[in-house]
């Protein structure tokens, strides 16, 4: 049996939620397309995202750890996927459309430079007159201008849903400018989920990576609600933390943080007697979230991990040195175009010099910016 776009289009009509966002109803696409005979187009969308060389970028980018201090550490990629895996089972629950959320998880982080939030920090400061730098709006920019796979487009040509996630997309830490798509209104039901998916991964796999380096102990964490709670729920109060219990107590959080959302999202559209998109969106208020206690011990465990990993002297040396990387990187580009591949010069003389050096220097691993640091700043490495 052969299951067209248009079975599947009348599948999330009997299926999803009033109020989530349906393939066929999409606004469709900035260039005009026909829409594939088996997918829909927010699968076509996830698809699009999955190939672009950004996203295969993400594996060697850094999420906290450099990429060569362990093979088993988060990095970009392993957290989007994380995200994306969390986002489809909280749609799955609140009857989402599946597909946008994992196409939106997919692309959120798409625009993160190399060395994690250090470099992003560093682009900013070297931007400063020139528009500054951020990845949520680098992400956009890379799905509608800077990917070049198409001979009729710019960028992916993605949907009007997927890219309203995308510029929607907030967390505790990223503020989102909506400027251009319905700014007076919330981001739909979908954007919402990858909201919480995103800061769900980020505590998550904080907490893991953080006990797995060392850099806090159990004995650190001794008074947080949330790793209490952790441990009366599966029943281990004391002892080493062995490898297996630690990965129980991760999935246990994600568990249960996932159930608290899930149940507390459905009664905030209860009570606000939610029965479309329109409603849902006009709300002065995001409806996917916690309830108030997991909120507050979840935002304290976040408190602390920013306090004890990534102001941890070993992170906090690794972010000196990647914004002198950075700088260095982008100050010599800037200074000398000619050091730059031919069509990154070419770019440069159309678009303006500095903005093309900072997509350029977004778009390099860790591993490339630091060979291209050994390159420019060692005598005794060959350019």
């Amino acid at each position: 049996m052969l299951v067209s776009r248009q079975d599947l289009e009348t599948a999330e009509l009997r299926t999803l939620a009033p109020y989530a966002c349906l393939s066929k109803t999409s606004r469709g696409r900035e260039v005009p397309e026909d829409e594939p005979e088996f997918r829909t187009a927010f699968m076509r969308d996830r698809d699009r995202v999955l190939h672009t060389t950004a996203f295969r970028c993400l594996e060697y980018k850094t999420q906290v750890f450099i990429t060569y201090e362990g093979d088993y550490y988060r990095t970009r990629l392993t957290h989007t996927l994380e995200v994306a895996q969390i986002g489809r089972s909280l749609a799955r629950t609140l009857g989402a459309n599946e597909d946008l959320v994992e196409a939106i998880c997919l692309a959120h982080d798409l625009g993160h430079p190399p060395f994690g939030h250090s470099g992003e920090i560093a682009l900013h400061k070297l931007m400063e007159g020139y528009g500054g730098f951020d990845h949520n709006k680098q992400s956009f920019r890379i799905v509608t201008k800077l990917e070049r796979r198409y001979p009729d487009f710019a960028g992916l040509n993605l949907t009007w849903e997927t890219r309203e996630g995308m510029v929607k997309h907030e967390t505790e830490y990223d503020v989102a400018d909506a400027a251009g798509f319905d700014p007076e209104k919330r981001g739909h039901l979908e954007a919402q989920i990858t909201n919480i998916a995103d800061e769900l991964a980020y505590t998550a796999h904080d907490l893991d990576d953080g006990l797995r380096s060392e850099l806090i102990s159990v004995e650190d964490l001794a008074r947080q609600a949330a790793w209490e709670m952790l441990r009366e729920s599966v029943g281990w109060h004391a002892g080493p933390l062995d490898e297996l219990m630690r990965h129980r107590l991760i999935r246990r959080f994600i568990g249960l943080a996932v159930r608290d959302a899930s149940r507390a999202t459905e009664a905030r559209l209860r009570e606000a007697k939610v029965r479309s998109r329109d409603d849902l969106q006009r709300l002065p208020y995001n409806v996917i979230g916690f309830s108030d206690e997991m909120a507050k011990s979840s935002h304290d465990l976040k408190a602390f991990l920013y306090a004890k990993m990534y102001r941890h002297h070993r992170v906090v040396r690794m972010a000196v040195k990647a914004e002198r990387f950075i700088t260095d990187l982008f100050t010599a580009y800037t200074a000398d175009p000619e050091i730059l591949p031919e069509p990154v010069q070419a770019r440069a003389r159309q678009e303006g010099v500095q903005r093309v050096v900072c997509d350029y220097v977004a778009g390099m691993t860790d591993r490339f910016a630091l060979e291209e640091h050994e390159k420019l700043f060692d005598p005794h490495t060959l350019p």
